[in-house]
């Protein structure tokens, strides 16, 4: 994966960049890469109980600008959501339909798999329309075909 990691900046080093433009991706099924995965702890709410999580960025390259753009995930280790886990281990080849599975958290970033966005309008908390992209469903894992001659 060729990623920029960027470069340090010096203490006494002029900066000029002043922000980054995120683009929006329409709605629409994409490849995506697991770029990273942290583990992280959900408080609970009315609707469901307090669990591990793992956040996820997933890239998924843009088919306007070819530019990869980022989209995050986060899902629940709890049995309310365990059909999400089972659709997103299946998804990435690591789950078989209809068998249990101990999942290989370790294996998950840099896992690839085909997901299903949308664009998710909402209001910031000053009240100012913002988007972004959210995952609806992971599509079940369709191993790459190899056919001889071809790249």
């Amino acid at each position: 994966m060729n990623e920029d990691l960027g470069r340090e900046i010096g203490w006494d080093e002029p900066i000029e960049q002043e922000g980054q433009e995120f683009e929006i991706l329409p709605a629409g099924t994409y490849e995506f890469t697991v770029e990273s995965m942290e583990r992280g702890r959900y408080p609970g709410s009315e609707r469901m109980a307090a669990c591990n999580c793992a956040n996820l960025t997933l890239q998924i390259r843009s088919p306007k600008t070819g530019a990869l753009c980022r989209v995050f995930d986060t899902l629940y280790l709890n049995s309310k959501a365990e059909w999400r886990l089972s659709q997103f281990f299946l998804g990435i080849g690591q789950k078989k339909k209809g068998e249990p599975l101990r999942p290989n958290w370790g294996a998950v970033p840099t896992s690839c798999g085909k997901v299903e966005i949308e664009v998710h309008e909402y209001m910031d908390k000053n009240g100012k329309a913002r988007k972004n992209n959210r995952v609806t469903k992971y599509l079940p894992y369709e191993p790459k075909k190899f056919v001889a001659g071809e790249f």
